[in-house]
């Protein structure tokens, strides 16, 4: 998270127009990674706090996902098809983006830290609930995998971000400057 914000959370509030849309949150494969990057940029390009949110750059998360410790989920409109959020979950092992190392964890502990990386919902999929639900889906997953130690960052202002990621039972360990100077909160679930 160079210059850019790892574990992005946007899900907004409620966007006042509501239907009754079926959403299905999907494990999507890279075919539908550049779908997701298209998510993330129009979000980027909507922010009003441009601090909350960094893009990731598409390369970044193909790079991720062809060495095999990116994981897509999509939250798709289960009558149209159409994807209206994304959430990209990092393995990091013992790379230097694994956040694990800014709160001082074991080496042990690095191989079994898995990045809430970036959630990105447009606002016609606001009021869903689907940073809550897309992150539970890759929990599910992680802990199936083995994974121990959840981990990801906030801005500190950003309190639907906040609020989502206490709401699913993470603590904020510290606040530092990442990304190239950006402020954040680092939050950690540990599984059981």
């Amino acid at each position: 998270m160079t210059g850019k914000v790892k574990s992005r959370t946007m899900d907004g509030g409620m966007t006042g127009k509501q239907s009754n849309r079926k959403i299905q949150i999907c494990r999507a494969s890279g075919q539908r990674l550049r779908e997701a990057a298209e998510i993330v940029e129009t979000v980027d390009r909507l922010m009003d706090h441009r601090e909350w949110f960094v893009a990731e750059s598409p390369e970044e998360f193909e790079r991720w996902m062809k060495q095999g410790k990116g994981i897509l989920y999509l939250a798709v409109d289960a009558d149209s098809g159409e994807a209206g959020g994304m959430f990209f979950a990092v393995i990091p092992g013992m790379d230097p983006e694994n956040l694990g190392y800014d709160i001082g964890m074991e080496e042990t502990e690095l191989e079994q830290v898995a990045l809430m990386d970036t959630a990105a919902v447009l606002p016609g999929f606001r009021g869903y609930n689907l940073q809550y639900r897309m992150m539970q889906a890759a929990e599910q997953d992680l802990q199936k995998m083995g994974y121990r130690y959840l981990m990801c960052t906030v801005h500190p202002e950003n309190r639907f971000s906040r609020e989502n990621v206490k709401r699913q039972g993470y603590r904020k360990v510290m606040t530092k400057e990442k990304y190239g100077g950006y402020l954040r909160d680092i939050w950690l679930k540990e599984l059981k």
